[in-house]
């Protein structure tokens, strides 16, 4: 025995109203379809709901007890489903992103302040955290998507392209890379190498191996950041990828393509595969990629 939602806004309406007139004008029916309703609740839960005269209208004791409780339930029905409504009207929401830490303080916050003026209702949050913690708050649930360098498939993350760069190599103005026109793998020897430690290094090195080239890293560092600031004391160069050239500039160091061979990483985007996307995490992830397409990430030549 349950009322209809048309049924529960029938009794609602007469209540308020005190008036069939008034009510069925408030529901935009005639007034013998909401007679009808009414008096179809009164049959479901066999008692009257409203006693009528030719005075006025008002509730009966049962109708008095349900009209709070039918009014609650509506309200939060409708609240629920105007919700839902600003949600894919992108009205409202929330966007957790996971990145690694030199693409959360350089091409993030560019597409995210972006994104805002675009879509200023929804809220981007952005989690910075180590490379190899990404897939894995993206698993959690932590985080709705998550963005980072390739990594070995798995059935539980799905993850789609958003762009591949050459490599590049960092060093402080006046170094001895500066008068090359182009820099190879076998030059980076020369020098102190700072890399990355994990998988980017590990990635990097069977990338040299593959060509039978080598690669014999000075000091292996967390973060990126960490690197270039080792750089820009004199301590040694480094490598990364084009997106990070603000940064880059930041601490006052040059850039130069790697060729010989040419290395390229791929960045994927990443998401739950079990997990429906809400529309705001649908919205961020297009703008994204049209945001990535439409940018420009080649390096200064000098």
């Amino acid at each position: 025995m349950n009322p209809s939602l048309r049924q529960m806004r029938a009794l609602v309406a007469v209540a308020r109203t005190g008036s069939f007139t008034l009510a069925a004008e408030y529901l935009h029916l005639t007034q013998s379809a909401l007679s009808g309703q009414i008096k179809e609740l009164e049959q479901l839960l066999g008692v009257k709901v409203v006693e009528r005269s030719t005075r006025r209208v008002q509730l009966s004791e049962v109708g008095r007890e349900l009209y709070p409780l039918f009014d609650k339930m509506l309200q939060d029905l409708d609240g629920a489903m105007a919700d839902i409504a600003n949600r894919k009207a992108l009205k409202k929401g929330m966007v957790r992103v996971a990145a690694p830490q030199m693409m959360s303080c350089t091409l993030l916050p560019e597409v995210i302040a972006a994104y805002k003026a675009a879509v200023p209702e929804v809220q981007v949050k952005l989690v910075d955290c180590p490379v190899e913690n990404v897939s894995g708050r993206v698993f959690s649930g932590e985080v709705d998507v998550g963005i980072g360098p390739e990594r070995d498939p798995t059935a539980e993350i799905e993850a789609q392209l958003l762009f591949e760069m050459p490599f590049v190599i960092v060093f402080p103005p006046g170094h001895a890379l500066e008068a090359q026109n182009s820099v190879s793998w076998a030059d980076v020897n020369h020098h102190p190498f700072i890399a990355l430690q994990g998988q980017f290094t590990e990635r990097l090195m069977r990338d040299m191996s593959l060509r039978e080239q080598s690669l014999s890293p000075y000091n292996e560092v967390t973060f990126m950041t960490t690197a270039l600031a080792m750089v820009s004391a004199g301590l040694g160069i480094t490598a990364c990828l084009p997106y990070a050239e603000r940064m880059v500039r930041l601490y006052g160091l040059q850039m130069r393509r790697l060729t010989q061979p040419e290395l390229t990483r791929k960045f994927f985007v990443y998401t739950k595969t079990a997990r429906s996307l809400s529309p705001a995490a649908e919205s961020f992830i297009a703008f994204l990629h049209e945001f990535v397409q439409e940018g420009s990430f080649r390096p200064a030549s000098s």
